[in-house]
């Protein structure tokens, strides 16, 4: 949910269809580690970002479910004023980002 407690609609597209659903929600967990926790114990199904539950279901322990109603997700994006020189801080991060997108681009390709 939003940091103003809006819980946002969970959002599907299968060949240009797009639904939205609003589920009741059993449990509102904004730390990671309890709603991982959450959907292990059989609480109920998260939507979330494949790599935060890729682990527990290469191992079987979690099935995913609606994968053809789930296009893939090619962010992270991220903005920043262009005109000027960024803190350092901020371009580490951003070459960190590029560096992992190139990766993660590099494993899909051998992978398919």
């Amino acid at each position: 949910r939003f940091s103003n407690g809006v819980i946002f609609d969970w959002e599907f597209e299968k060949n240009g269809r797009v639904v939205k659903i609003s589920p009741p929600a059993k449990l509102i967990a904004t730390h990671l580690g309890l709603a991982l926790r959450a959907v292990h114990d059989g609480v109920g199904y998260w939507a979330t970002f494949e790599g935060y539950v890729r682990y527990g279901v290469k191992s079987g322990a979690l099935v995913s479910v609606l994968d053809d109603w789930c296009p893939p997700f090619d962010g992270p994006f991220l903005y920043y004023p262009s005109r000027r020189q960024p803190r350092p801080a901020l371009a580490a991060f951003v070459s960190f980002v590029a560096d992992w997108r190139k990766q993660a681009r590099r494993k899909t390709r051998k992978s398919s």
